[in-house]
């Protein structure tokens, strides 16, 4: 049988793809991070919970409203991001004058008890959720197959992070959002509404976590710890590309979940670790992150 290094080549790209698909995640979740922690300073250790809520809000869409994935994939977001708004308001407004340690000790207790209520509604066992008849199938590519709603992630992740690192680094709202960050005082002297900016900044980035979960909904299944499994790595992913990186969150959640997916092919022991390792060797080389800029 034809080998590329060693390897079957369907076993090799199958992986490659594999790490595609969860770099799809590692990069829009860190991203979301990236947007939360750059211009608004906040550590949002809810991210995982809120990734997992836009997953349960797809789910219940389908089941109790009857609405497909694609009102789905519209609707969670605006929802959960909604609630986001609200945490922005009523708590984490409170304490934003605060040392960075806080905003991350609220929103790691704010995780708990957003995956404690979902645990107690709906258990720990995962819900199924179908993948959309039109991307159901797939294409035989000689070399592998490539499944339709697999393609579609991918696609999807990369339109959305390109799509939200325009937004920010190119357009005249992104140029106010920075503005604001760097001295909100002669921001808001302009007459632009800093504080308004601040809390829609947050419920975007929220947003962008309930996206993910959506998209992984028909790939894993929905259940309340699929955020916490996540999070840890998605912050290292943050930490690599540099902690309020727009375009570091975006290169390196994809290059982390393609170097995971290689290293199950030749190395798999080392599957589960190579990502904090990286991030160790980043940080005694780089401590602000492959695209961090050091203060």
């Amino acid at each position: 049988m034809f080998e590329l290094l060693g390897i079957p080549p369907q076993a090799l790209f199958g992986q490659v793809l594999l790490g595609l698909i969860n770099g799809s995640f590692y990069a829009i979740l860190s991203l979301g991070l990236a947007v939360i922690f750059g211009l608004l300073n906040i550590i949002n250790f809810s991210h995982g919970a809120q990734y997992m809520m836009g997953a349960f809000v797809a789910w219940m869409c389908l089941n109790y409203l009857g609405l497909n994935y694609w009102v789905a994939l519209l609707l969670a977001p605006i929802i959960v991001g909604a609630t986001g708004i609200a945490i922005e308001r009523l708590l984490l407004k409170r304490i934003a004058h605060l040392d960075h340690l806080y905003g991350l000790l609220l929103t790691f207790g704010l995780a708990l008890i957003i995956q404690g209520l979902f645990r107690n509604q709906y258990g720990s066992s995962g819900l199924p959720y179908a993948i959309p008849p039109q991307l159901s199938g797939g294409q035989n590519l000689g070399f592998m197959f490539l499944p339709n709603y697999r393609a579609w992630v991918i696609f999807a992740s990369l339109v959305v992070c390109l799509g939200t690192w325009f937004l920010i680094e190119k357009t005249k709202l992104g140029s106010y959002l920075r503005a604001a960050t760097e001295n909100p005082t002669l921001t808001q002297a302009f007459g632009i509404n800093v504080p308004l900016l601040v809390t829609l900044t947050y419920g975007f980035g929220v947003a962008l976590a309930a996206f993910a979960g959506v998209l992984a909904a028909p790939i894993y299944s929905v259940n309340p710890n699929m955020g916490g499994d996540l999070i840890i790595v998605v912050f290292a992913v943050v930490v690599i590309g540099g902690m309020g990186s727009i375009m570091g969150a975006i290169v390196t959640g994809f290059s982390l979940g393609l170097i995971e997916g290689l290293t199950k092919v030749f190395y798999p022991e080392a599957a589960a670790t190579v990502i904090f390792i990286i991030m160790v060797l980043v940080l005694l080389v780089k401590p602000a992150g492959l695209f961090g800029r050091q203060a």
